[in-house]
């Protein structure tokens, strides 16, 4: 180990004409990393804004329904809009829905997912006026419309059957 001032610490040195490693390494690293950040936050962003969107699903269960029940299905609307499908229903059994006073309620599962394969919770929900379909039922059974968001669970349409 030399003593600094030995060496000439103090005194200004004059530059090679070759770059040396640390100043390589300075100039090409850090605009590329920085653009390969930046690109990944705005990869993560789109993918974050565009999540949301994905919430109908078909299942394929009702892949058979002839055209004239199809597109019944998909003009159905309730006083919170269209019900969207046939797809995005589920059909209840007699024990899962009932009325009281003109009133409806529903037992639909809390979370709209299955976590790891466990039994979903279920979970009575109040069927606001507005969402209940006026229209005569064609298939006969009953249907609710639920929509899962971070507040819980809300009911986008209902349509009564027989309760046979």
């Amino acid at each position: 180990m030399s003593n600094w001032i030995d060496s000439g610490g103090d005194e200004p040195r004059l530059y090679s004409v070759r770059p040396t490693v640390c100043e390589t390494q300075r100039s090409t690293g850090g605009a590329p990393r920085w653009r390969s950040v930046a690109s990944l936050a705005c990869a993560l962003a789109l993918i974050a804004l565009a999540a949301p969107l994905g919430h109908a699903r078909d299942r394929g269960q009702f892949v058979n329904t002839n055209a004239e029940l199809k597109a019944w299905f998909d003009g159905l609307r309730s006083g919170k809009g269209p019900c969207c499908s046939d797809a995005d229903g589920s059909a209840l059994s007699d024990t899962d829905w009932e009325s009281k006073d003109g009133h409806y309620r529903v037992r639909v599962p809390r979370l709209g997912h299955v976590l790891d394969g466990q039994q979903q919770e279920l979970i009575w929900v109040d069927v606001p006026e507005e969402a209940v379909i006026s229209e005569p039922n064609r298939v006969g059974r009953t249907m609710v419309w639920p929509i899962y968001g971070y507040m819980g669970v809300a009911i986008r349409c209902f349509m009564p059957g027989s309760m046979t």
